[in-house]
């Protein structure tokens, strides 16, 4: 199973200046809750960003370069390796972009943090059908001294064809 996990601005931004351009500790906490104990993958540019794998997950970067190599992550150059990996386990697509772009048709969950805010930033999701998506499940976020923003979280079923 792939599944999806990522959170977005009303507006559809996930990042600028590659980090999240607003400040919810409770969504990261959603996040690790979510994967803790999971298959995550991630672009090299995500990985970056972070600085390094993150604890108690199987860590898998995507990248296109060969000789790529981390001490503390699988790497992997292609969707395939990916995809075979899901029909054996799930697997959390954790970003950026253009991995989510990569494997958006692929996906069978969806789990997002929906930022109720014009954030900006200078990366988007990619344009998706939400038509092609069933809600099966919404929890409201808590606004407080830490977490300045409203915002919920969704999880979506892909609809049956």
């Amino acid at each position: 199973m792939l599944t999806f996990i990522w959170a977005q601005d009303r507006d559809g931004y996930i990042g600028k200046d590659n980090t999240m351009p607003w400040r919810l500790p409770a969504d990261l906490q959603h996040f690790k809750k979510e994967t803790d104990g999971q298959t995550i993958v991630m672009g090299r540019k995500t990985y970056e960003s972070i600085g390094k794998a993150l604890p108690n997950r199987e860590n898998i970067i995507l990248t296109r370069n060969p000789n790529y190599v981390l001490p503390d992550a699988k790497v992997v150059h292609s969707k395939e390796e990916i995809l075979e990996l899901a029909t054996e386990k799930s697997v959390f697509i954790t970003g950026g972009a253009e991995i989510y772009q990569l494997f958006l048709d692929d996906a069978d969950v969806l789990i997002v943090t929906h930022v109720e805010a014009e954030c900006g930033g200078d990366t988007r999701f990619p344009a998706i059908d939400w038509k092609k998506w069933k809600l099966i499940k919404r929890e409201d976020g808590v606004r407080d001294a830490k977490n300045d923003l409203d915002f919920w979280y969704g999880w979506y079923e892909k609809e049956a064809k």
